[in-house]
């Protein structure tokens, strides 16, 4: 099976094409990068350079892996995104749980109600409880009373997915699943232990930064923020006065979180950015003293949302940082401080054909887009986005369920 994912990000337009065995090992066939400068803040700012860029970059995946590409896994970034948690219980009285059980649950749940101006991207079953005792996985073949069911719910913009709609049916090609950054950077960086002892990963992207969350296997949380690596890079053009090149430069070879006393009689030349031809001096302690505060704001706004969905009580202790913005000097040890977790820098798994230069954070994203299952994020026996109540032959199951069960 050949799976194609695309990332339109920032900075960057990516395509990966990889053949899945039946035994699940992986090849990669092809892996293209190709820079855009018409998506700002995940958003394209230029439907047909962006349009022509796509079809650049597809065309050179379909050549340099001899497929066809017809569908993609498209990398989704999760700004101006809503994390939706509902929960829904029933009585069993004391009777061994069963799969209708959990129908039952689900009916008479809001999992299904569409959201206004939003699409849902994923929605399944976080967790289970008991009689109040918490199953990460379906209790079915288990005895109790009192059986719920937590729900997760993930939507996005629908200006936005049908924009991107628009311009992948243009190409001919099929958008077979959204996958949004936080879960694609995820499946890309964390392994089996980081999934089932719980993690957080942040991906530090070039305009934005995301969050998910793992715990006993499960995604439990996604969430984004319009703070990047961007940000600093423009921090730095304003307070030394140079070219955005300029400062891309700076923060890429000298940037640094933390600084050192040393940084002080480091002198760095840069041009002048009301007169490139003429060179100015500036120490890297300038830089670094620029660089700190909004690195500082993007950790605590990332831990300020946790705080909000009060995740920030579940103590999680593994971190891991992945995105362009993981390999800034530094940014691990801070965030270790903010989170008090233990912090890794994700660098995505290594999968055979996969180019070296490639096992790199900043396309965590992108190899991720191949990765993803549909069937782990979503309720195994719904496979209709209609509501149960506005069927009525499953309106007639759904009364038969109350009478019975």
């Amino acid at each position: 099976m050949i799976k194609v994912g695309i990332d339109i990000g920032n900075s960057k337009i990516s395509s990966i094409v990889c053949d899945i065995k039946t035994d699940g090992s992986k090849k990669i066939l092809s892996f293209i990068s190709n820079p855009t400068t018409y998506v700002n803040k995940s958003m394209v700012t230029n439907l047909v350079s962006v349009k022509d860029e796509i079809h650049k970059t597809i065309s050179e995946a379909a050549k340099e892996s001899q497929t066809d590409i017809k569908s993609v896994n498209l990398n989704l970034p999760a700004i101006e995104s809503s994390s939706i948690f509902s929960e829904s219980e029933i009585n069993v009285s004391g009777k061994m749980i069963s799969d209708l059980h959990l129908k039952k649950a689900v009916n008479q749940s809001d999992i299904l109600e569409t959201i206004e101006n939003y699409d849902v991207i994923q929605k399944f079953i976080s967790s289970y409880e008991l009689d109040n005792k918490f199953f990460s996985n379906s209790p079915i073949g288990t005895f109790g009373d009192n059986l719920k069911l937590n729900f997760y719910k993930f939507a996005v913009k629908k200006n936005y997915t049908n924009t991107l709609s628009s311009l992948f049916k243009n190409l001919n090609i099929h958008i077979e699943n959204y996958v949004p950054t936080p879960l694609s950077s995820s499946l890309a960086t964390l392994n089996s232990d980081d999934k089932l002892l719980g993690a957080i990963c942040i991906d530090l992207g070039a305009s934005s930064t995301s969050v998910a969350l793992f715990e006993n296997e499960k995604l439990i949380f996604m969430d984004a923020i319009n703070v990047g690596g961007k940000n600093i890079t423009n921090d730095i053009a304003r307070g030394v006065s140079t070219n955005i090149e300029s400062a891309e430069r700076l923060k890429t070879l000298y940037g640094s979180v933390i600084s050192s006393p040393s940084d002080e009689y480091e002198l760095i030349e840069i041009p002048m950015s009301n007169e490139p031809s003429k060179f100015k001096q500036i120490n890297r302690s300038t830089i670094n003293s620029i660089i700190k505060p909004r690195a500082e704001e993007t950790l605590e706004l990332i831990w300020q949302k946790l705080k909000e969905y009060n995740f920030h009580r579940k103590q999680i202790k593994n971190l891991i940082l992945t995105g362009g913005g993981a390999i800034l000097e530094g940014i691990a040890e801070y965030a270790q401080v903010i989170f008090d977790s233990n912090v890794r820098i994700g660098m995505p798994l290594s999968i055979k054909g996969l180019d070296k230069k490639f096992i790199n954070p900043q396309f965590s994203q992108t190899i991720g887009t191949i990765l993803f299952n549909k069937s782990d994020y979503e309720i195994e026996f719904l496979r209709s986005e209609e509501k149960y109540k506005k069927n009525t032959v499953l309106s007639r199951f759904s009364s038969w369920l109350d009478q019975y069960i």
